[in-house]
């Protein structure tokens, strides 16, 4: 396992606190789990605060630690052993490129390579304009669409290095971009759009019987004196 640690201090806030309208979704929150339990909500605390800030800050654990008293070095304990937590400053966009096998099988190279272009040849890097950052990431369960990427809580699947340009470039450039195969592929239907159900003999009753082994031939009758 990687270690995972927060950012040095000379990049660290110096303070942290939720928005009126987060602290009264914290209030809520906190209030579902019994006396003595609050601790319980810290991932959706810690969660919400990455939210507003983009990363999981010093200041954010302690000041999350003091709301749901819980000492200091637990909140930390959550903030990095889950990997979707931020540990330092991301990108208005932060690109996570899958590249487990299949994506990998599927080109995942030609998209990591356009993110270093584009973005940074480093990943984890926010890029000059800070507009994006980019990391590789484990499966992301969309194996079907590969290679596939994710923004936010949106995937953009179906990729390959000209895709990938673009749409880091429409999004740069403030262009809306569309969630979901980046080509003509409908959800996860097969290439070339669905064709399932689509043979009569299925409905005409000529498909009985088609499929069934056919018997072996009878072995050779044997010849006399033989």
């Amino acid at each position: 396992m990687s270690l995972r640690r927060l950012a040095p201090p000379e990049i660290q806030p110096p303070s942290f606190a939720f928005s009126a309208e987060n602290a009264e979704w914290a209030k809520t929150i906190i209030a579902k789990y019994p006396q003595g339990r609050q601790a319980s909500a810290v991932i959706s605390l810690l969660w919400r605060g990455q939210e507003q800030e983009g990363w999981v800050s010093h200041p954010m654990i302690e000041a999350i630690g003091k709301m749901l008293s819980m000492p200091y070095i637990r909140v930390l304990e959550v903030a990095t052993f889950y990997t979707m937590f931020n540990l330092e400053p991301v990108g208005t966009y932060l690109v996570q490129v899958c590249t487990t096998t299949p994506c990998w099988l599927r080109g995942s190279d030609d998209v990591v390579a356009a993110c270093k272009k584009h973005i940074h040849a480093h990943p984890q890097t926010v890029s000059d304009d800070g507009k994006f950052s980019w990391m590789e990431v484990e499966c992301l369960g969309a194996c079907v669409n590969a290679p596939m990427l994710q923004i936010g809580s949106d995937f953009y699947e179906d990729l390959d290095g000209a895709a990938t340009e673009k749409l880091i470039a429409d999004l740069r450039a403030g262009k809306p971009v569309k969630p979901g195969p980046q080509n003509d592929r409908v959800s996860s239907e097969p290439l070339g759009g669905a064709d399932s159900l689509k043979d009569p003999s299925l409905y005409d009753g000529s498909i009985i019987g088609k499929y069934e082994p056919k018997a072996p031939p009878p072995p050779e009758a044997k010849k006399p004196g033989a």
